[in-house]
C-alpha cells in the first residue's frame, strides 16, 4: 500500500478534482490511502498526529526542500525497489511551517521535488502524478516523455 499523509485538507474544488482523479489511476496499479491531518501550526503537537500513522517497517519518505531530488524514471525505480523491501511506501507531506524532526529522524528518505514552494494541495496533486507515472513507467505503458 502506498499512504500520502498531510496536514491540512484542500479547500479548491479543482485541486480536489486532481487529487481524486490521480488517486483512482494510482488504485489501478496500487492501493493508495490518503490520510489528512488536521494542521494546527505546531510541528510537535502535528509530529504526534503523524507517528500515530507511520511504522517502523515501511518505507518512510518525507517531503523536504532540502532533501534529495530524483528524476521520473529515478522516482520509478525508487517506488519499484521499495516494494521489494517494504510492504508500504508512506510519504509525508508537512504544513507550511514543515516537518518536525521526530518526523524527519523517521524518514528512511528524505525527498525534494524543487527548490521552490508550492501550494500544499497543488504539490499534493503534483506528488500524486509523479507516483502515477512511476507506475506508467514500471509497466512500460504509454504516458512517461
Amino acid at each position: 500500500m502506498i499512504k500520502v499523509i498531510c496536514l491540512g485538507k484542500i479547500k479548491e474544488k479543482y485541486l480536489q478534482e486532481l487529487i481524486t482523479d490521480y488517486k483512482k489511476r494510482i488504485n489501478k496499479y496500487h492501493k493508495l490511502e490518503i490520510i489528512e491531518l488536521k494542521d494546527v501550526n505546531d510541528l510537535e503537537k502535528e509530529a504526534i498526529d503523524i507517528l500515530k500513522y507511520i511504522d517502523s517497517k515501511d518505507m518512510i519518505i518525507c517531503l523536504d526542500i532540502n532533501g534529495k531530488s530524483f528524476t521520473s524514471i529515478e522516482f520509478a525505480k525508487l517506488i519499484d525497489e521499495s516494494f521489494i523491501k517494504y510492504s508500504n511506501i508512506t510519504f509525508i507531506i508537512g504544513s507550511s511551517e514543515g516537518l518536525s524532526p521526530k518526523v524527519k529522524d523517521k524518514a528512511n528518505l528524505l525527498l525534494s521535488f524543487s527548490k521552490m514552494t508550492f501550494p500544499h494541495g497543488l504539490f499534493r496533486g503534483i506528488l500524486l502524478e509523479q507516483i502515477y507515472r512511476s507506475f506508467k513507467i514500471l509497466n512500460n505503458e504509454k504516458y512517461h516523455k
